[in-house]
């Protein structure tokens, strides 16, 4: 087996240097196409020029540098936007990770051949659009999306673009260069935390599925209406909630995650009783049965409750992402290197968060990689991961990189 030695100081030094873009506390505020983002893309293109990669920003803001060694090529990475309230590792230390081993790879004359690109995708934490450069790049988004995306506080992405000096022309993957994609992460939750081990190869990521629930009632004088008499659509979905969670609870597996994620009432004004409520309801499972059947309940109470809540209740079903299983041969690889250098400090595991991987696994062979977040902590500015931990991440990564590579050539 072939070990290449990363340099742990340049992988932090350049992690630290990346957190000032957008730094808030121990955090980031780097939403995409804000302007410590694109302050960041720029900076991380300099970098891949500068290790001698091919870099590009595209039209939607991925940064991708491509490798002029022999094929075949390793492709790897993971984004640098953050959520409003963002950790620093989110998605940054992969692309750092990726950075480190290609230069790892060109400093040792033994693997100095070996082909790594690496990019940073735009929008994977959903400012406008989940995962909008990734998709861009497979050629899996739609056409509408550009002319249609909003952020939140309804800015478009078309707008947005514009100021960024971006067209939403998007580089495009050519299948046969790439042997396969290979990602690391912060966990973003507490199972290798609570279980006190360094590293966590990822077999599956759950599916989720997401609906739009409304409830249509009738406005009218909150102080004046008899309670008998109300079509009261904000207290129908307390009421319909409170019902699901208990219907939830007794049907989930240990891995069986729901949320209730936006909640708005119209007209929104203390002294008038909401004609109209609307709701986001997201869950999560590894297995597509147990989502087929927390959809089925759904559906179930919508046709059960409506009338005793005296309120028509509408359900739109928004994100349907079936589970995905990582490639076996991959995860030999990652369990033998992590074996190799964090002997019974490993595991493998699911991922309850959705990564880019899954839509890589589409079209290659792909796997991930976990490292500890403390605490479970992650999308907070308390998010952190020890050093040892991240230096050790990279490691494991960068063996398997060389292993992968070595047995597709």
């Amino acid at each position: 087996m072939k070990s290449i030695a990363i340099n742990p100081d340049r992988l932090l030094d350049n992690l630290y240097e990346l957190r000032k873009f957008g730094q808030y506390k121990t955090g980031v505020v780097r939403q995409m196409y804000s302007k410590a983002d694109m302050e960041s893309r720029h900076w991380l293109w300099e970098q891949l020029v500068q290790a001698g990669l091919d870099a590009r920003i595209d039209g939607l803001g991925n940064v991708i540098g491509y490798s002029g060694k022999s094929l075949p090529t390793l492709l790897m990475g993971s984004h640098t936007d953050s959520q409003p309230v963002g950790g620093w590792l989110d998605g940054s230390y992969g692309v750092i990770c990726a950075l480190e081993i290609f230069r790892a790879l060109a400093e040792d004359p033994d693997t100095a051949h070996m082909s790594v690109d690496i990019a940073s995708w735009a929008d994977e934490q959903n400012t406008y659009h989940g995962f909008l450069g990734c998709r861009g790049f497979l050629g899996l988004l739609q056409p509408q999306v550009i002319s249609t995306a909003i952020r939140t506080d309804g800015y478009r992405l078309e707008e947005a673009l514009l100021v960024a000096g971006l067209d939403g022309n998007s580089e495009q993957f050519v299948p046969d260069r790439y042997l396969g994609y290979l990602g690391i992460h912060v966990e973003q939750g507490p199972r290798l935390d609570i279980a006190q081990k360094s590293i966590g190869v990822v077999n599956q990521i759950a599916g989720c599925r997401e609906f739009s629930v409304s409830f249509f009632g009738e406005s009218n004088h909150a102080g004046s209406t008899p309670m008998a008499m109300r079509h009261d659509a904000g207290m129908a979905m307390m009421e319909f909630v409170s019902v699901l969670n208990r219907r939830y609870h007794q049907l989930a597996t240990r891995q069986s995650v729901w949320t209730i994620g936006q909640v708005a009432l119209d007209p929104g004004a203390a002294c008038v009783i909401p004609g109209r409520a609307v709701m986001t309801l997201q869950f999560r499972d590894p297995s597509e049965k147990q989502l087929e059947r927390m959809e089925q309940v759904l559906w179930q109470m919508t046709r059960a409750m409506h009338k005793g809540l005296k309120v028509d209740i509408q359900v739109e079903k928004t994100i349907d992402m079936p589970p995905v299983q990582l490639d076996e041969k991959v995860q030999e690889v990652l369990c033998q290197m992590a074996s190799h250098h964090c002997p019974d400090q490993w595991q493998v595991m699911s991922s309850g968060a959705i990564h880019d991987v899954a839509l890589f696994s589409r079209f290659m062979p792909s796997g991930l990689l976990f490292v500890p977040s403390i605490g479970g902590v992650s999308h907070s500015f308390d998010e952190d991961t020890s050093e040892e931990d991240l230096i050790a991440g990279c490691q494991v990564m960068a063996d398997a990189a060389v292993e992968l590579i070595s047995q597709a050539s």
